[in-house]
């Protein structure tokens, strides 16, 4: 059974993870998502939050679960506990290719038995990410090409409460 690690803060979720995944999942017996807390960014949603968000719409994957990630670990240390013998990875553009390159060398020096696997991203999504959705949805512009209506609302939610 092959088992594939899919690690990041995404806050919030969008289109463009959810489509990484749902290819993933037919490459790969099982699909796990682990929501990070990313030490060096200040999230809008709590880990429980982002979680439940990518569940409501992973429903058509029934070999994707999404946990939270263990803190203090690396992750290719999660992906051995797990029993992975892969890291997904996106890949947008040739600047994310270059830092995906450099963490799989250190991940495979941790664990050589860890693959670190990179899709490209879809290209209606190669534009996408988690601080560009925020920072549309500041100022109130249009999100339906980039993240799911459930997304949508919370996200328009939390930045009420912020107000």
């Amino acid at each position: 059974m092959t088992k594939a690690l899919y690690a990041g803060s995404f806050d919030p979720p969008t289109f463009g993870h959810l489509d990484l995944i749902k290819r993933a999942s037919s490459l790969f017996d099982e699909v796990i998502v682990a929501v990070a807390k990313n030490t060096a960014k200040q999230p809008l949603f709590t880990t429980e939050e982002r979680i439940a968000l990518f569940e409501e719409n992973l429903t058509d994957c029934p070999n994707v679960t999404v946990q939270a990630l263990d803190e203090g670990q690396l992750t290719v240390n999660v992906a051995r506990k797990l029993g992975c013998q892969a890291l997904l990875r996106g890949v947008r553009n040739p600047v994310d290719l270059e830092y995906e390159m450099s963490v799989a060398e250190m991940n495979r020096q941790q664990a050589p038995e860890i693959d670190t696997v990179c899709l490209l991203a879809n290209p209606k999504y190669r534009y996408l990410s988690s601080s560009i959705v925020k920072e549309t949805a500041i100022f109130n512009g249009d999100l339906s090409q980039s993240i799911p209506e459930n997304v949508r609302e919370a996200l328009q939610q939390k930045l009420r409460e912020k107000e």
